[in-house]
């Protein structure tokens, strides 16, 4: 999603830098993935195209952060209560 982010700060000898990945337009996403003593970093679109890529060896990265934007997905929506129980509690307080 726009606006996914990954965060990598590496190790340049004396000091550390610190890189960024972002989802740059809708419908876009960051991918992560560690091969060969090699950390990846892809912004990938909606069907499967790269669209760049960062490459770090694994052994020089220090963190690897991964900063989601937060969606509203119905599968990620808190759990609610049963209707049923809520209507129920809803209808003793009335008065008829």
């Amino acid at each position: 999603m726009k606006g996914d982010r990954v965060e990598i700060v590496v190790d340049a000898g004396d000091t550390t830098r610190t890189y960024e990945v972002v989802a740059s337009r809708a419908g876009r996403r960051v991918e992560t993935a560690v091969r060969r003593g090699v950390v990846e970093v892809s912004e990938v679109t909606r069907n499967g195209s790269v669209v760049r890529t960062a490459r770090f060896m694994a052994a020089r990265v220090l963190a690897l952060v991964e900063q989601p934007v937060p969606r509203e997905d119905a599968s990620e929506r808190p759990l609610r209560e049963d209707p049923k129980a809520a209507r129920a509690v809803s209808t003793q307080g009335s008065t008829s």
